[in-house]
């Protein structure tokens, strides 16, 4: 019995398809196809940045600010003054510390021109975690590579397949090892977890 699997349909059944990563604010349900260019891939890589330590709600705010002045733009972040980025993402909290990280991960991604980036890459970049390297690769860049967040972590242990004490790559592999690889269902399942956990 595979009960990773099971939770899967059951979260499905009860909560819908989701339709992440939101590009322009737009959820699309069962359409897995965002990143479409280089423009959204980038909006998803500060999106992933922004929201970190604060609400989906607040980091998309901060995304409608940046929009809002023409900055989801690779090369006007890196233009503008980390004062003057951190004042347009200021809803997203922390504002300070992410101008920073948002001009690191904006330096990589120009870097690469293209390239998926490997996750130690990802990771050698300042204010990138797991957590943040994972997401990247799961919705800028479509790797099936599962990301575990607090709801993740909160879900496997409400469900007593995880006592609590695990690290990160250990509940991630709960996921990878159950699951067939797919981006479009790691994409999924952590949308609907967070969609059980957030309620």
């Amino acid at each position: 019995m595979n009960k990773i699997k099971e939770l899967y349909e059951e979260l499905l059944k009860k909560h819908g398809y989701q339709g992440w990563w939101p590009i322009n604010n737009s959820y699309t349900p069962k359409d897995y196809s965002a990143p479409r260019d280089e423009k959204e891939r980038y909006e998803i890589i500060l999106g992933t940045i922004l929201t970190q330590n604060t609400t989906w709600g607040n980091a998309e705010k901060a995304l409608n600010s940046l929009r809002k002045n023409h900055l989801v733009k690779p090369e006007r972040i890196l233009s503008l003054n980390e004062k003057e980025l951190a004042k347009t993402i200021r809803s997203a909290g922390y504002y300070n510390q992410k101008a920073k990280y948002a001009k690191e991960i904006t330096k990589l991604y120009l870097e690469l021109k293209g390239r998926i980036p490997t996750r130690q890459e990802l990771l050698r970049v300042k204010g990138v975690g797991k957590e943040t390297a994972d997401s990247i690769l799961l919705y800028a860049y479509k790797q099936p590579v599962f990301v575990i967040d607090k709801y993740t972590k909160k879900f496997l242990h409400r469900e007593k397949i995880i006592t609590g004490n695990e690290k990160y790559e250990e509940i991630q592999r709960i996921f990878q090892e159950k699951l067939r690889k797919s981006y479009k269902k790691f994409n999924e399942y952590h949308a609907l977890i967070v969609a059980e956990m957030k309620k």
